[in-house]
């Protein structure tokens, strides 16, 4: 079995896809060990419905090394998943190559520091893009600048709205998240 650890921040929408696509079979040969939070959110409520260990660490400067700590020597992947705070390049050295993120845009484009979420989307509205997608990579000291896993786009028309690419955006995530997470873990 590998070891999945996931980081959130938020309402755990993903992490519960995850948690669902690993009961079905999706994703192969793993488990979820941890679910770390950077803040009170309802990704720890899902951890604990499924009995998963789950740890609050405050987001701050010295969350990249309170993070280390927690991290089981046995972990195979770490997991972004709706997770907002930015690590530490020498944390993202350490696990180089077993982090990987969820980002709500087709990168490189709209990547970066400040592009996250509603950001994003007002972001490819505002550039008048053509589409949109989502993309998961590794995570590299470079923020939305590592290697990409798998990407996906849809069209963008002249009636979407941050709100309607936000739930397009969500939709492809539900489907390739899982993908990319086998991928990794089953190569």
């Amino acid at each position: 079995m590998k070891n999945i650890v996931i980081l959130v921040s938020g309402s755990g929408t993903n992490l519960q896809r995850i948690i669902d696509t690993i009961e079905s079979g999706e994703i192969r040969n793993a488990k979820v060990s941890l679910v770390v939070a950077d803040r009170e959110c309802y990704g720890l409520e899902r951890a604990k419905n499924h009995h998963i260990e789950n740890i609050l660490i405050p987001r701050g400067k010295n969350f990249s090394n309170e993070l280390e700590k927690v991290i089981p020597v046995t972990t195979d992947l770490i997991v972004l998943a709706g997770f907002l705070s930015i690590l530490k390049p020498e944390f993202c050295e350490t696990w180089n190559g077993k982090i990987i993120n969820i980002h709500p845009a087709l990168l490189p484009k709209f990547g970066g520091k400040g592009m996250w979420g509603h950001h994003v989307h007002h972001a490819v509205i505002d550039a008048q893009e053509k589409e949109s997608g989502a993309t998961v990579h590794f995570v590299t000291r470079g923020i939305d600048e590592g290697e990409i896993i798998l990407q996906k786009s849809f069209e963008v028309t002249a009636e979407d709205t941050p709100q309607t690419l936000a739930e397009k955006v969500h939709y492809i995530e539900y489907e390739i998240f899982p993908k990319a997470i086998d991928k990794v873990l089953n190569i």
